[in-house]
């Protein structure tokens, strides 16, 4: 399996973009800065899109997918029904921009929305898909992606502090998590579902306790004008708990 972070901040310039991975160039999770990374012939390998929660830097790009993708056929959107049903009042209404769920027309639509039952494993273009609820301000899963091969890859999306049952239902070969705010600044982080970097190692040493080892760590949503504090943070928790812990970038390529 093949990771490619195309955004992995919160706020966007012409360094930074959206929250956005793509595995093996034909499944999108989150897509606030899908379109803005890739080439067209890129965006045309696309099969899936898989969508943590509705806030509008990890579902911008879907509008500008859908005019993309306008005359090729569906691509599945893949997420619990209250996220689907979010994006569909407010994104794709035929007011804000064109309604992708029924043009180009109703049985050739550019996008179409696929609901998915938290915790109930589904087969997603030769992948098997296991949604989570994660701790965030509005209903969130992160996603368990199990490759044929059996490799694994979980992304929880924006997280807060979780349950150690979330790391009981989980065995991935590689964590990709969020760190939004610097450890300065946990009671907002705490109040809004994010992660400070300590938060972090409370989650890692969670995880350790429940599956008995660590897996390599990818982190994204960072705030850039944050990022060199929490590199250094990062680096620091990485250290007590003997965790392989990168910060990941806009380009950055992982194979699982």
């Amino acid at each position: 399996m093949e990771l490619k972070i195309l955004g992995a901040h919160n706020c966007e310039s012409r360094d930074t973009r959206l929250t956005c991975l793509l595995v093996d160039d034909i499944i999108a999770i989150d897509v606030g800065g899908l379109t803005s990374s890739l080439t067209f012939e890129q965006q045309e390998c696309i099969k899936a899109i898989l969508l943590t929660h509705h806030h509008f830097d990890h579902i911008r790009d879907l509008a500008t997918f859908g005019m993309n993708a306008f005359m090729r056929g569906p691509t599945g959107v893949y997420a619990p029904q209250g996220v689907l049903d979010v994006v569909s009042s407010y994104m794709l209404d035929g007011v804000l921009y064109i309604d992708y769920r029924q043009k180009p027309t109703t049985q050739r639509p550019a996008l179409k929305l696929c609901p998915l039952q938290p915790g109930e494993e589904a087969e997603v273009e030769g992948y098997r898909v296991l949604p989570l609820p994660t701790n965030h301000s509005v209903p969130t899963v992160g996603y368990q992606l199990t490759a044929a091969d059996g490799r694994r890859l979980f992304y929880s999306g924006d997280t807060g502090r979780n349950s150690p049952s979330l790391w009981q239902a989980v065995s991935p070969d590689l964590l990709v998590t969020e760190v939004t705010v610097t450890n300065k600044f946990a009671d907002t982080a705490s109040e809004t579902g994010h992660l400070t970097p300590q938060m972090l190692g409370e989650e890692l040493a969670d995880f350790r306790r429940v599956n008995g080892y660590l897996p390599p760590v990818v982190t994204v949503h960072m705030s850039p004008a944050l990022e060199d504090e929490i590199r250094q943070e990062v680096a620091q928790v990485a250290a007590a708990l003997g965790a392989d812990i990168t910060l990941g970038h806009e380009g950055m390529k992982l194979s699982v």
